[in-house]
């Protein structure tokens, strides 16, 4: 490569990627290269690849060679050369359409990668939470008799609630019986006492698992404030007895500030399972060590990083090492309080 420069091919690589991927796409550009992202961020940031990658690099994306080796074709063209192979198939019409737009509009190339990505994760997330493997994850009210008792109460555990298991305290999460356990007890020490007041909340589905989803059929959802051991002590609870048939050990978290509006905001409420770990690409709670609670973000792995990603843009995404991440659970539903 001494007869390129060699600087100004690694920034065309970065354009590339971010036409074909977007600007959070490194890992995905790295699989559909067939490489690990830490060898594609090696490239992008400190060495030109090897010609057979810089031969995959347009292999996939259409772009021209010659290009990305000189930069000699308008930037604009780059991903839309001619020798992109020719669109066939059952959807030819439907690519061609999209070949088109973008072509014509390159700056909607980001926008739309994303959204195809979202779609493809979202089918991904309703395979991995199929009805039977739910079944098989989620304790069933059937096998647990004893929480039949329960008036479809889920605790908010927050700092607003003196007293209360605080399992975002723990490394460790406790296992799913274990935590049904511990809530059910919880529940139970506030069973009786005066309800000083109450609200409307509209529930929003955030993990799209047909599960939950054909399950909740009632978006309205009631918070109940109780009277704690002290006496000026709430407690808070959610009353979702179709969120709890399922998930046996949800709890809820109140959520401060806001790095995920307008999908989730200051004040909101979202539901938790220790049984389900966060999901690829879908809003979480994480715990991250030597932090001071926790943290509602859109997360994305990787080899050896997390990426704890804000939908707010005045948020900057903030990454961890995989060893830093305590535990992750996804989101399962999250609560706006309405009256």
């Amino acid at each position: 490569m001494k007869n390129f420069d060699e600087k100004a091919i690694i920034e065309r690589i970065r354009i590339l990627r971010q036409q074909y991927a977007g600007k959070r796409g490194k890992s995905r550009f790295a699989r559909d290269l067939g490489i690990t992202p830490s060898t594609y961020s090696y490239y992008e940031n400190d060495r030109v690849p090897p010609i057979e990658i810089l031969l995959k690099m347009c292999q996939v994306t259409g772009a021209d060679l010659d290009w990305l080796l000189r930069g000699q074709k308008g930037k604009e063209n780059f991903a839309f050369g001619s020798n992109r192979p020719e669109i066939t198939g059952p959807n030819t019409a439907l690519l061609r359409k999209l070949d088109e737009l973008l072509a014509k509009n390159p700056q909607m190339t980001e926008p739309v990668s994303a959204f195809i990505e979202l779609l493809c994760e979202k089918k991904g997330v309703e395979k991995e939470f199929h009805p039977k493997i739910l079944s098989s994850q989620v304790p069933s009210l059937k096998k647990a008799p004893d929480i039949l008792q329960r008036p479809g109460w889920i605790p908010v555990l927050g700092r607003t609630a003196a007293g209360m298991v605080h399992f975002w305290d723990k490394e460790v999460l406790p296992e799913p019986k274990q935590a049904v356990t511990e809530l059910d007890e919880l529940v139970k020490r506030h069973l009786g006492r005066a309800i000083i007041g109450s609200a409307d909340g509209a529930l929003s589905i955030d993990l799209q698992a047909r599960p939950l989803m054909d399950r909740i059929k009632r978006p309205q959802v009631n918070l109940i404030q109780v009277s704690g051991q002290d006496n000026d002590e709430v407690v808070e609870f959610v009353e979702c007895r179709e969120v709890l048939d399922l998930f046996a050990d949800s709890f809820a978290l109140r959520i401060d500030g806001d790095s995920m509006s307008p999908r989730i905001n200051d004040g909101d409420i979202v539901v938790l399972s220790p049984s389900v770990p966060a999901a690829q690409g879908q809003i979480g709670v994480a715990r991250v060590a030597n932090q001071i609670g926790v943290t509602c973000k859109l997360i994305r792995s990787t080899e050896k990083q997390v990426h704890l990603i804000p939908i707010n843009e005045r948020y900057e995404t903030r990454i961890v090492s995989k060893e830093d991440l305590l535990w992750a659970l996804a989101v399962l539903c999250h609560i706006h309080i309405t009256g």
